[in-house]
């Protein structure tokens, strides 16, 4: 059996309701209300989407994750812009994204590691982590401002979950299938 799947950092609660908040703001921008905005209760980062992946792949996943993720410390995430990001020819985000970190980099390299040593053939094309916010079609007119409203928010990411995504009746519906705890900073 197939499902679609990613690898994504959990958010604390304070910093999900000041990206809503955030969202919220950038509705202005939706003049033709092409926008699906994501409930909060969804919010992520995601890391590394994997896509289509054998559900007997899980549990190689877990075993890999555990063996080389038990040495990484937590970070901190810098989200310090929110714009459109296109992902594909089909699909936009409107998206919160990090700042330059080498921390996060290499997580998120670990992570592609991680992917392909379990047999995922993993497709990089421009990748970032970002935080969906919206989802449009790519084709679209979205108003993008001139200089979007300021972010400049911080994220504890202390840990790693792989996230099975299904299509809901609005919008997608993840369920958690393993979660790894980075090691603390202190």
């Amino acid at each position: 059996m197939n499902i679609r799947a990613f690898f994504a950092l959990t958010l604390p609660q304070s910093v999900v309701r000041w990206l809503a908040d955030h969202a919220d703001s950038l509705c202005a921008y939706d003049r033709q209300m092409e926008v699906d905005w994501v409930d909060s209760e969804q919010y992520h980062l995601t890391l590394c989407f994997l896509g289509k992946i054998e559900l007997t792949q899980v549990d190689a996943l877990e075993q890999l994750c555990r063996e080389r993720l038990k040495d990484v410390l937590s970070l901190q995430v810098h989200l310090n812009t929110a714009e459109y990001y296109r992902v594909s020819r089909r699909l936009g985000l409107v998206a919160a994204l990090t700042s330059e970190c080498d921390q996060l980099m290499q997580l998120h390299d670990t992570m592609i590691d991680i992917a392909r040593d379990a047999g995922i053939a993993y497709d990089e094309r421009d990748f970032k982590p970002h935080i969906t916010l919206g989802r449009l079609d790519a084709k679209n007119h979205f108003t993008q401002p001139d200089t979007w409203p300021a972010l400049d928010l911080y994220s504890l990411a202390d840990s790693v979950v792989l996230l099975q995504s299904r299509p809901g009746e609005r919008g997608s519906i993840y369920t958690p299938l393993f979660e790894i705890p980075l090691q603390d900073l202190s």
